[in-house]
């Protein structure tokens, strides 16, 4: 009997290990959904939510935060009457979302409801 290959990766098992923290907020479900979204280019916050249904507005504001405090959206609040906001991607964000949809896509095919 042959013995498993060495993990690629070993360093990200530990519970102590930084890593954690961003792979719980990218794999989450509203922030691969947001992350997916904006993959498709630059979106107000009206249009995310009616994008990602079911997520309320303190879920998608908290999302967002955390996503652009990790680095991986852009928020821009443009000085008009009535406010707006635009959300894009930043450069570490577009590389997260060239890895996430391809996962995305497999998920979705392979969901049994699709």
């Amino acid at each position: 009997m042959s013995e498993r290959p060495a993990t690629v990766f070993p360093d990200v098992f530990p519970a102590n290990c930084p890593s954690r923290v961003l792979l719980d907020h990218v794999t989450s479900k509203w922030g691969v959904l947001v992350i997916a979204s904006l993959s498709e280019g630059t979106l107000r916050w009206s249009e995310l939510r009616r994008r990602a249904e079911g997520v309320s507005e303190k879920m998608l504001a908290q999302t967002l935060r955390t996503l652009e405090a990790d680095g991986l959206v852009h928020r821009e609040q443009h000085p008009v009457v009535p406010p707006r906001v635009d959300y894009s991607l930043t450069p570490l964000g577009t590389e997260l979302a060239a890895l996430l949809v391809p996962l995305m896509h497999w998920v979705f095919e392979n969901s049994g409801d699709s």
